[in-house]
């Protein structure tokens, strides 16, 4: 039988998940979107915006991290007997999820126009790979987020 708490936790590790995966979708349509527009006038330069492409994409899977190790939990719930104990450590699931899930989905959008902008800047001229510093600093919050909800986590 589930019980409120299972039904609030399941909500935060969807949340995570969707969140995240918006995110990463949204950043990925902008930077896909921008290699295409490069790529159609010079292909070479292919394995050179590949990794600008799919920084947006990482948000996505830590978010599905955070719910597989959260999810581990939930079999707890099902064997709590006191219904305030199973809400209290259901809305602590939630909350282990929500900084991965509005970290993930906020820097994936921001990491997704900064990569396309240094999309843009490398069909001008040969950058290397310092042009991804930028966006690989909004990554940095990503990864607090994904390291904050795995601590929670691991401590319920």
């Amino acid at each position: 039988m589930f019980t409120t708490g299972y039904v609030i936790a399941v909500v935060g590790i969807a949340l995570c998940v969707f969140l995240c995966g918006v995110g990463s979708c949204i950043g990925l349509y902008k930077t896909a979107s921008a290699a295409a527009g490069v790529l159609g006038e010079n292909p070479k330069k292919f394995g050179k915006l590949i990794i600008l492409m799919l920084l947006p994409a990482t948000q996505g899977l830590y978010g599905f991290l955070v719910a597989i190790l959260a999810s581990n939990q939930l079999s707890a719930l099902l064997d709590v007997t006191v219904e305030m104990g199973a809400v209290a450590q259901g809305w602590a699931i939630f909350g282990a999820c929500l900084p991965m899930a509005l970290t993930g989905f906020v820097s994936a959008f921001f990491q997704g126009k900064a990569a396309a902008n240094c999309i843009y800047a490398a069909a001008k001229q040969e950058l290397g790979f310092k042009i991804a510093m930028g966006p690989a600093m909004i990554e940095f919050y990503a990864l607090l987020g994904l390291v904050i909800s795995i601590m929670v986590v691991m401590a319920i």
